[in-house]
């Protein structure tokens, strides 16, 4: 189990941009960064997303769930780091991933989605993404791999995940849940399919040592576990 390392290395590594924007550093190429959405009833949660930095390019997993924060995260990473952002990808048409396209957009960084999660960000009136795949996308990060695959429904019926080979890192968004939490947002779920489509998974990566919800603390490969049996119907 690795929550007590995680907890540290939340505390040691973190960077704080503002009070929109955190970063977690995990290693020498990964980071989450950490924004806030607020709901219409006043309730704030923190969501995760993901960038992957080689050298000096850099992919982003996820919008920060504001504007500003969007704002702040692309250039933390073009003046601070001297990074070139090779594009953004969208886990799932919501909100709190795609909420920063447009800012995107205005900074020429291509935004890449499922054709599932075009699809279900149209009707919304959501800005379309430039680029799109079917159900797998491995994108190159100069020497370095991205993996990016649905596997199922689950939270919503278009999510999908992004797995770093090198890194044995997963970024699962909202499908997977940390530990303790509750089910949260069921909207637009297929909760008879939700373990399922994590069991696959945990089956296609079983040497993940790091496991990003989209919601809450990482851990490992124990916060699948948590999400299968979060949502087995035979419970």
């Amino acid at each position: 189990m690795c929550f007590t390392r995680c907890t540290n290395a939340f505390n040691s590594n973190s960077i704080h941009i503002s009070e929109d924007l955190q970063l977690i550093k995990l290693n020498e190429h990964s980071y989450i960064h950490i924004s806030h959405i607020t709901l219409k009833s006043g309730a704030t949660f923190s969501c995760n997303g993901f960038v992957y930095q080689n050298n000096n390019e850099a992919y982003i997993f996820d919008s920060p769930a504001t504007d500003k924060a969007t704002t702040e995260l692309i250039n933390w990473f073009r003046d601070k780091q001297k990074t070139t952002i090779k594009g953004v990808v969208f886990n799932h048409f919501h909100e709190d991933c795609t909420k920063g396209i447009e800012i995107f957009k205005d900074h020429n960084i291509p935004t890449i989605a499922s054709s599932n999660t075009k699809k279900l960000m149209t009707p919304k009136g959501t800005s379309e993404p430039d680029q799109t795949f079917d159900n797998y996308l491995e994108l190159k990060l100069q020497d370095k791999t991205i993996i990016n695959s649905f596997f199922g429904e689950a939270h919503s019926k278009d999510n999908i995940v992004s797995y770093f080979p090198e890194e044995k890192i997963l970024f699962g968004g909202c499908m997977v849940k940390n530990i303790n939490a509750k089910k949260g947002n069921l909207a637009d779920a297929t909760i008879g399919e939700w373990s399922n489509t994590v069991t696959k998974i945990k089956e296609a990566y079983p040497d993940l040592e790091i496991v990003i919800p989209g919601h809450g603390t990482y851990g490992d490969q124990s916060l699948l576990d948590y999400t299968i049996s979060l949502f087995n119907t035979e419970n």
